[in-house]
């Protein structure tokens, strides 16, 4: 198996070269993979997250079932974002959730049937913040009571990857990437033989459940290269979260405040990461009045830092930043994540896009701040603003 290959940097003065470099490939060192197993899994999670998971215990459909080989499955289920809330509807945690194939969807390793069965429980693995793995599984706990379920820190044993880039920004939706599809879980026979350098057990990339423009995701083992690494350029987590910058997604606890963010205002209802039609779950009562009144306030957005002559300020604005409206002096919002020249903050829309808008930081009223909407926002959020309000 391949190792690790140096990881590539792209200098945050350099974010636009990001647009022109290709397929890039991270390893999200700050996300940890939990593992619910358990006949009351999918109960368990669809009464607790934002989003449906009852795909994950369905049986298979028939227009998804690929020919299966031992490596190969005869189902594929696309992942699901969700978020675990409190009572109150604010965030705490957010989860990329993956179905592991059973071993009945699987031929055995002979080839000649398919595997055994399983005892009719499901497995799911989590892509979760690493910064509050051990808070996350407490407070798991303190949500199971009596629910066949159990949860195990799976840390040691798998990795998360994100694979992006302009080269895989207009690529068609689908499950899996198609070249990816004959390594591991994948819609086809191996003919390559790569899958006999992955190992025994397939693992494959899985289009970002948030967007299409965020490219590709997936959990492998650790200490292997997932596939298509080797053609890529592996490079650090930062330019991932560059990437997330652009286009105004934030990602994990650190990002996205715990205990204090209103989902709604994060936009998790355009990264598909709530159901409003699936039910009761935790702090639901929030998020469903404030979607069914229609009126969303403030929203997260893609900020740039710029000087008096509209160059880009590199490094002086902190996440926490209070954003001014100088025209009407009142504030607009704040500061949540901030690299280089660029950031996110979640805004006032009527003081970040207003035609007069002047923006710039409190108590560094030299930087000003460039407000953006992001391509992928659905229109109806904002039918009658610009695209973007420059200080």
């Amino acid at each position: 198996m391949h190792r690790f290959r140096p990881s590539l940097l792209i200098h945050h003065r350099s974010l636009h070269h990001l647009q022109n470099a290709g397929t890039l490939c991270s390893h999200l060192k700050s996300r940890s993979v939990i593992r619910f197993s358990g006949p009351d899994t999918v109960k368990f999670l669809q009464g607790l997250l934002t989003n449906d998971v009852r795909r994950f215990g369905e049986p298979p459909r028939e227009d998804n079932s690929p020919v299966p080989a031992p490596n190969v499955a005869s189902v594929v289920v696309p992942p699901a974002y969700a978020a675990l809330l409190t009572p109150q509807g604010r965030f705490l945690y957010d989860l990329f959730l993956y179905r592991p194939p059973r071993p009945e969807e699987k031929l055995n390793r002979t080839g000649s049937g398919p595997g055994h069965g399983s005892d009719g429980s499901v497995e799911v693995l989590a892509d979760v913040d690493g910064s509050v793995l051990d808070e996350l599984l407490a407070t798991l706990k303190k949500y199971r009571l009596r629910s066949k379920v159990d949860f195990e820190n799976m840390a040691e044993e798998f990795s998360c990857w994100q694979r992006y880039g302009q080269n895989l920004s207009g690529k068609t939706p689908a499950v899996e990437e198609p070249e990816a599809a004959s390594v591991g879980w994948g819609s086809g026979f191996d003919t390559s033989g790569k899958s006999a350098s992955h190992g025994n057990v397939g693992w494959q990339w899985f289009k970002d459940p948030r967007l299409d423009c965020l490219g590709f995701r997936g959990i492998f083992p650790c200490g292997t290269t997932p596939p298509l690494v080797e053609s890529d350029k592996a490079t650090d987590e930062q330019n991932y979260l560059l990437w997330r910058l652009e286009k105004g997604v934030a990602e994990g606890s650190t990002e996205i405040p715990k205990g204090e963010a209103i989902p709604l205002e994060y936009n998790f209802a355009g990264l598909n990461a709530i159901s409003f039609d699936k039910g009761c779950y935790v702090g639901q009562e929030l998020i469903a009045r404030t979607h069914h009144r229609g009126v969303i306030r403030k929203r997260l957005l893609p900020l740039k830092f710029l000087d008096n002559n509209g160059k880009e300020v590199d490094g002086k604005v902190a996440p926490g930043s209070e954003v001014i409206n100088t025209a009407s002096s009142k504030k607009a919002g704040s500061v949540t994540t901030a690299l280089g020249f660029r950031g996110m903050g979640v805004l006032r829309l009527d003081e970040a896009f207003k035609a007069s808008s002047s923006l710039t930081i409190q108590g560094q009223e030299d930087i000003k701040v460039e407000a953006i909407r992001a391509d992928w926002w659905p229109t109806e959020w904002f039918q009658d603003q610009p695209h973007t309000a420059v200080a």
